[in-house]
């Protein structure tokens, strides 16, 4: 009997979806623990809503998977519709894909920026607060230097001297660094080797990631940044520094690099930082002369026991 993952995995071979919605995506980062709910029309897929599911004891969490920009609905609308028709289409489809989600105790996604419609969630009782990515929008690349905060030329040239871009570090390496960049701030690493082993397997056989590294004279690795892409735009999805080499700026130069890689080499127009929204990282996008994008963060709690422990650490 074709269940709906079968029916999704057509339905991602068929359209073009962003990348973290794809079902081999939610292969590598949740295993068989996610699902999805789909609204068909003579028997294609019109719209999905995957999740992760997770169950710790008794409850059943549909969270954000690590390493996972976003998720939320996506749609396929039927061309020549006026806005209002749309608009009605959207909100019909949408409440179908929420009637599906199974029972849970907890659900929390990062819908893509695309998605600004998040009514039928908000009759339902849901939750959304606002949250930011930082974007650039690349055309010719003179200008996008010229853009940048001179502080930032000037740490890009820095480094330029200091270090040289290859791309002949391992996964391994490019895990060392990323787990520093952790350690400096008494923080425990989000995932394992073998989690981003699986992560970089997934892309790497499709093609969609590239590892940058800024290494000095004496073979010492300053910097790493690992660029996934789909079919539309770029993503900084992870990136690493040794502290103790953090004044050469090469993790300036790594994010120059991967621009002119996305522009050049990829072909696309769109540079997404993937957030961030922690204030000590935030002015280093704007420095970028990357604009802010809002997107939603959706969220409900359903269990009374998490609500109170929700209370009391919002985030």
């Amino acid at each position: 009997m074709e269940t709906n993952k079968d029916r999704y995995r057509i339905f991602c071979q068929k359209e073009k979806l962003p990348l973290f919605q794809n079902d081999w995506w939610l292969d590598a980062v949740c295993g068989e623990e996610w699902g999805v709910s789909l609204v068909l029309q003579d028997e294609q897929v019109v719209a999905s809503l995957p999740y992760r599911i997770e169950k710790k004891g008794w409850f059943c969490f549909l969270n954000m998977p690590k390493l996972t920009g976003f998720l939320g609905p996506a749609i396929i609308y039927p061309t020549g519709q006026k806005y209002a028709s749309r608009l009605s289409y959207e909100m019909e489809l949408t409440e179908k894909l929420i009637a599906q989600l199974p029972s849970f105790s907890f659900f929390r996604q990062n819908f893509h920026h695309s998605i600004t419609n998040w009514l039928p969630f908000y009759w339902k009782k849901y939750s959304q607060t606002t949250r930011y990515t930082y974007a650039l929008e690349l055309n010719d690349l003179t200008l996008t230097f010229e853009e940048l905060k001179s502080s930032v030329r000037g740490k890009i040239r820095k480094a330029g001297d200091l270090v040289k871009v290859s791309h002949d570090g391992t996964l391994k390496d490019f895990y060392t660094l990323f787990c520093m960049t952790f350690e400096r701030q008494k923080l425990k690493p989000p995932v394992s080797f073998d989690f981003l082993k699986r992560i970089d397997n997934a892309l790497a056989q499709r093609s969609q990631r590239k590892i940058f590294f800024a290494v000095d004279s004496e073979g010492k690795n300053h910097s790493a940044l690992y660029l996934s892409w789909d079919h539309q735009t770029a993503y900084v999805h992870m990136v690493g520094e040794d502290p103790a080499l953090r004044n050469s700026g090469a993790g300036m130069l790594l994010i120059w690099k991967a621009i002119e890689f996305t522009k050049n080499e990829l072909k696309l127009t769109t540079f997404d930082f993937l957030g961030s929204m922690i204030e000590s990282v935030e002015p280093v996008r704007r420095a970028f002369g990357a604009k802010q994008v809002p997107y939603f963060q959706v969220r409900k709690i359903n269990s009374l026991l998490l609500q109170l422990v929700f209370a009391f650490s919002p985030t």
